[in-house]
Formats: structure tokens, sequence, C-alpha cells
């Protein structure tokens, strides 16, 4: 199952565990990104609080945490080569992985036809 905030996050969840990046529609409004900053595996983050940034040659961006739970992955390829984001945001280009603390969180976010929806 795949959810989305309305900040253009994704979440692949697994029993437990949230594979996050950004959508698609993020990385081509943001750019060719040059610099990957990803969370502490152990750290953990409340629904909505900043868990990391991206920053391409528009602009800088914070990726929120579209739920709230521990990293226990990060994504090092993405800090060694940035542009997999623009090329595989949805499978190569993941940033983090967490424990999710409460799956009833995952009912505010949206499926991908309300994503599709959103007036972006």
């Amino acid at each position: 199952m795949i959810k989305y905030t309305t900040d253009h996050e994704w979440v692949r969840v697994e029993g437990d565990i949230g594979t996050v990046g950004i959508t698609q529609f993020a990385q081509e409004k943001l750019g060719d990104l040059v610099f990957v900053e990803l969370p502490a595996v152990g750290a953990s983050y409340d629904k909505g609080q900043t868990a990391c940034t991206v920053e391409s040659v528009k602009a800088a961006a914070d990726i929120f945490a579209p739920v709230g739970g521990e990293i226990v992955a990060v994504n090092d390829k993405v800090t060694a080569e940035p542009g997999i984001v623009n090329t595989s945001p949805m499978e190569d280009g993941w940033l983090f992985k967490l424990r999710i603390r409460n799956l009833a969180e995952l009912a505010g976010l949206m499926d991908e036809e309300d994503y599709d929806a959103l007036e972006k």
C-alpha cells in the first residue's frame, strides 16, 4: 500500500515499516537534485516533523515524516548520487525507512487517486 501527503511525500507500507520518498511531481518541481541530507538511523520523528532535506539547483526542501516512527534504514545511494531521486523517485530514489509508531496515522493520508486529484 502506498499513501501520499499534501507535501508530496509518499510512504510504501509493508507491515509496520514505511519506506518514504518524494513524488514524481515534487522532483519535477525541484529540478535536478544536488544534495540529500538523510536522517540518522535510530532517530524518532512525529508525523509532520522535518526528517530530512533535499537541495536542487533551484531550491532546498524539507521532507516531512508522513507518519511518526523510528528511522530503521536510510538510502545512502542518494547521498552519493542525488540524481537517483530525479530518475527513480518511487523506486531507487527512496530516502528512508521508518518503523511506524501508530498505523492509524495512515488514515489521514491520501491514496493515489486522491493524490492525483490534488490541486498541485
